[in-house]
């Protein structure tokens, strides 16, 4: 197999420092010799290879923007990016595990956890000693966040929690769930742990995508939660939606990894494949392909680097993380039926990575944040007019 170059048509690592390269490079590594020979079978037999995450607390990929007093990186947010890239090309799946302990557990904590929630869980969230997850959507409420029926009812000492939450990354072997649950009509957060009484995590089993991580239900039978558990520094949805900010841009930088995957394994094939005396890349309607994988990777490579320069001076606009999510997305999805194309019947086996990458970017294309609703958030903000209630 050919060892991977990376792909940089517009001289981009030009636009980067020498430590975010740094990161890049070593992450592409941990790629290359961890997760590319094992992630085939797990995808296969629907298993999210565990032992993966002491090795990626060990390089400092869990809350990698926090501050080092918790035990994280301290990274800038285009060396993070970097990160999700370059997991991503290995598999979504993996990118997803290391975005939810990320900005979808880590952050909200740091954010608006209290002074002890912080110093105790940051730390072991941090080293992979605990694993946690996020409970926002519903099973009657995706897109609609605001319409959620997870209650929770004040009494002696804490908080009753009842309701579900569906479609959560990690939900089955996390060891703490930050949920979001309405109390007197607004939205609070709750550290939900998971051996308190009443609160289950099945996981949902019958998946075509994403099939290397664990995807799970909620579940909450007069869960209580102490009132140490309750996140103090919420500000209703709007705190939510700051955590799903947080995962888009990674999902926008992650699905990079996914064309550049893609577009790899397409082009090496068509050097090497032969029909009608020459290798299928010599005909123009393949190159034409090719031309267009590497332009879109490009364009989403340009964008992204000037996202996490605006991210890292507090200037990003949340419209402008659901523009790279959106459009990076659809053209990751794009790139990898492309790719397929070129592969013809081979691009179906599992000795390529193309099946996998464009299955599991069908749900990268809807979580957090669906095509559509990235849509009507962008035309809200260029119009001035609201499309939906």
């Amino acid at each position: 197999m050919n060892k991977f170059k990376g792909v940089d048509y517009f001289n981009a690592d030009s636009l980067l420092t020498e430590d975010e390269i740094m990161v890049r490079e070593s992450v592409r590594e941990f790629v290359d010799a961890e997760i590319i020979p094992i992630i085939e079978l797990n995808y296969r037999e629907g298993k999210f290879p565990f032992e993966l995450v002491p090795k990626m607390a060990e390089i400092g990929l869990f809350g990698s923007t926090l501050p080092q007093k918790y035990g994280c990186a301290a990274m800038n947010n285009v060396a993070y990016g970097l990160v999700t890239q370059e997991l991503e090309r290995g598999d979504s799946g993996i990118r997803s595990f290391v975005s939810v302990q990320s900005a979808l557990v880590m952050y909200p904590i740091y954010a608006f956890g209290s002074e002890e929630q912080k110093d105790f869980w940051l730390p072991k969230l941090a080293k992979g000693e605990k694993i946690g997850c996020f409970g926002l959507t519903e099973p009657d409420f995706g897109s609609n966040p605001s319409g959620m029926i997870t209650k929770a009812e004040k009494i002696d000492g804490g908080y009753l929690l009842n309701g579900a939450k569906m479609w959560i990354t990690n939900g089955t072997i996390a060891d703490v769930a930050v949920v979001w649950a309405k109390f007197n009509g607004v939205v609070n957060g709750f550290l939900v742990e998971k051996d308190f009484k009443g609160f289950s995590a099945p996981e949902t089993k019958g998946k075509h995508s994403l099939r290397a991580s664990v995807t799970s239900e909620l579940i909450f039978d007069n869960v209580f939660v102490p009132e140490s558990n309750i996140l103090p520094k919420t500000s209703g949805l709007k705190s939510a939606l700051m955590c799903l900010n947080q995962a888009r841009y990674g999902i926008a930088w992650g699905v990079v990894g996914s064309m550049m995957a893609c577009y790899d394994s397409a082009l090496n094939y068509a050097k090497s494949r032969k029909q009608f005396s020459k290798p299928i890349a010599a005909y123009q309607l393949t190159q034409d392909k090719l031309v267009f994988m590497v332009t879109e990777i490009t364009k989403a490579q340009l964008l992204n680097i000037q996202l996490g320069r605006l991210k890292d001076q507090n200037k990003v606009k949340f419209t402008q993380v659901s523009l790279a999510k959106r459009n990076n997305c659809q053209k990751a999805l794009e790139i990898a039926r492309v790719a397929r194309e070129i592969l013809g019947a081979n691009g179906i086996l599992d000795e390529y990575p193309v099946m996998r990458h464009s299955a599991n970017l069908e749900s990268v294309k809807t979580y957090e944040g669906t095509h559509e609703m990235h849509t009507l958030i962008l035309g809200e903000d260029i119009t001035g007019f609201a499309a939906f209630d």
